[in-house]
């Protein structure tokens, strides 16, 4: 009996000390530091921020449950390349804030179209499903959204602040 209490024990405690490391604070940005591009990495599951060229801060991130390959039609939960912009905001989102990206644009319309499908779209940068923030950095062990580019909730309050409105996104393999 004293093993099986001691075995749940150590087990509580390797999980409650594994939730606190995912929510433990990262170093932030100054708060009046503004981006003017923002680029996504696929392969390194890493978004920069730059501003004049210069990198200003990288985050670890998620992608669509297909990473491999640009987004060719709804549903295939893959994450968009190419040359984009942030052109809205979701503060109601079913996610902890979202910058919307301007997917699809005239060139995956086209395709598409000349493939005969739906390009899709809602494709967005945003924090964790509302009431699962308590995971953090542990929503980046693997990948899981429907296409979406997902941070944890306070990395996307400083994307959210430093990435205005009309902002260049650039996702590459």
């Amino acid at each position: 009996m004293k093993a099986v209490i001691l075995g749940t024990a150590t087990t509580v405690i390797a999980i409650g000390a594994l939730l606190l490391w995912a929510n433990l604070p990262q170093p932030g940005m100054p708060p009046d530091v503004a981006a003017d591009e923002v680029v996504i990495e696929k392969a390194a599951r890493r978004l920069v921020l730059y501003r004049k060229g210069t990198p200003i801060k990288s985050y670890e991130i998620a992608l669509g449950r297909q990473p491999v390959g640009p987004k060719r039609t709804e549903g295939d939960r893959r994450t968009p390349e190419g040359r984009y912009t942030i052109d809205d905001r979701k503060s109601d989102s079913a996610f902890h804030l979202a910058l919307h990206i301007s997917y699809p644009n005239a060139a995956d319309i086209a395709r598409a179209q000349a493939e005969g499908l739906a390009p899709g779209g809602d494709i967005m940068i945003h924090g964790i499903r509302n009431g699962l923030g308590w995971i953090g950095r542990l929503h980046r062990r693997f990948d899981w959204t429907a296409g979406c580019v997902a941070v944890t909730n306070s990395e996307i309050e400083e994307i959210w602040r430093a990435v205005p409105d009309h902002t260049p996104v650039e996702i590459v393999p």
